[in-house]
């Protein structure tokens, strides 16, 4: 979709709950793009194209409350789930992250997986789908620069993306469904009716919009503003009869923090409350890395993904896990280098259970058993160490100290090891000192 001079002022359609009619018969060419979220006061010097919501009783709909009648579970139609248990059709969905973790490029990974029908990440789509992408921020040939990376990266061929794939810039086509007019949220129905019938038109399965802030003009703690613009991207998904994920940032980290969760969101919290799932990215900390091995300077290439809020599904057990790869993209010229271009792959965090062959336990516990080993990490015969013995580990590398440390918790909590206090006669002090427990 290209913009066009003039879009604001096309005709304006009934669109199943956004309804863009006005009241008074005006025609809709002349009228102002945005129109006045409902129930905003309105004051006498309102412009005019502006719709008033206090017009007369009998111009309305109603308000029917509807009975309802219980039928047979197997008679109410399932979920359209779209793809895993996050995009799912009719409903508005969000994904939260931090700036330079990669977010963009898992969400065209994604897209691409939606559009092959292909597991590229671990899930499989019901059906290739049709998906429309559209970055507000960056020029279209970078896009198609991380596009052209994860096609060549996992092979995916041109005709397998012919007719489904859809891409546009905001610098191209620009959305703004939203924005604030003095004391109040005017929704551009214009562009409301636009972004419904390409969507009808193009048959789109899933639209995504990222970044969320790119997409309006209100202020982003004003929950009222952000709720009605979250509410407008919901008639989309409804009218569009597709899925509609915005992506968002997250605000700036408190002190000591590490992590993040929806709730940090930025903006004020109506933007995770209106949504149907949200989720949030987080990079790997410095001690999953250790229990990983991953080196210190290497853990920025992993992230995770954690659901935040579900509420059409039970909370996932473990979060997903992902490692972004440079693929050069052979485009070198004279003047310049060629691209590396990041491409978010699936991974698996290794368990502490991953690094222990069979009968390893049997021998740190013939270790222990020989020996006087403490369970203070500070003290020269650590029991750590012996474990590093049998594993061919280095207990003087912090990494890898992290990573005794847990094991040797791990072994005393299944009581393969366990601690008993002896009186040191050298220091005169009382030292807990590991000792065999269950022998495996």
């Amino acid at each position: 979709m290209r913009a066009e001079t003039g879009r604001f002022g096309g005709h304006l359609s009934d669109l199943d709950g956004l309804e863009a009619q006005r009241h008074d018969g005006r025609d809709p060419a002349n009228i102002h793009p945005f129109e006045r979220r409902p129930f905003a006061p309105a004051g006498d010097d309102e412009p005019a194209g502006f719709d008033r919501f206090d017009r007369k009783p009998e111009e309305r709909q109603r308000i029917v409350a509807t009975p309802f009648v219980l039928r047979d579970p197997r008679q109410i139609p399932p979920r359209r789930w779209l793809y895993g248990r996050h995009f799912i059709r009719r409903y508005v969905t969000t994904t939260v992250s931090p700036g330079g973790f990669g977010k963009t490029s898992l969400l065209l990974v994604e897209a691409l997986a939606m559009v092959t029908g292909l597991p590229l990440l671990g899930i499989r789509a019901p059906e290739p789908l049709r998906v429309w992408v559209w970055n507000g921020e960056d020029p279209q040939d970078e896009t198609e620069r991380r596009l052209a990376a994860i096609c060549l990266h996992y092979g995916i061929k041109p005709q397998e993306l012919e007719g489904r794939l859809f891409i546009d810039s905001g610098r191209d086509t620009p959305i703004k469904i939203a924005a604030r007019q003095r004391d109040a949220t005017m929704v551009a129905r214009p562009v409301v009716d636009d972004l419904v019938h390409e969507i009808r038109e193009r048959r789109i399965d899933q639209l995504i919009i990222d970044p969320f802030v790119s997409c309006h003009d209100v202020p982003e703690n004003d929950n009222s503003a952000v709720d009605a613009v979250t509410k407008a991207w919901g008639g989309v998904a409804e009218a569009g009869n597709c899925g509609v994920e915005l992506v968002h940032h997250v605000r700036k980290a408190g002190a000591g923090q590490t992590a993040y969760t929806v709730d940090d969101a930025r903006g004020g919290s109506a933007l995770i409350g209106a949504v149907r799932s949200a989720r949030v990215l987080n990079g790997m900390s410095p001690e999953e890395a250790a229990q990983a091995g991953i080196e210190a300077e290497k853990r920025r290439q992993y992230f995770r993904v954690d659901d935040g809020k579900a509420n059409m599904q039970p909370p996932a057990e473990g979060a997903a896990w992902h490692h972004l790869v440079g693929v050069p993209l052979g485009n070198e010229t004279r003047e310049a280098p060629g691209d590396f271009v990041g491409v978010v792959t699936p991974w698996t965090l290794p368990g502490l259970s991953d690094v222990i062959q069979p009968g390893d336990l049997r021998k740190v516990q013939d270790i222990i058993a020989g020996g006087q080993w403490a369970d203070d990490v500070r003290a020269n015969n650590w029991a750590g160490k012996a474990i590093a013995q049998v594993l061919g580990l280095d207990a003087s590398d912090p990494t890898e100290r992290k990573r005794l440390s847990k094991l040797l918790s791990m072994w005393k909590k299944n009581g393969s090891l366990g601690t008993e206090t002896r009186h040191n006669t050298r220091t005169g002090r009382d030292q807990t000192m590991i000792v065999v427990g269950e022998l495996a």
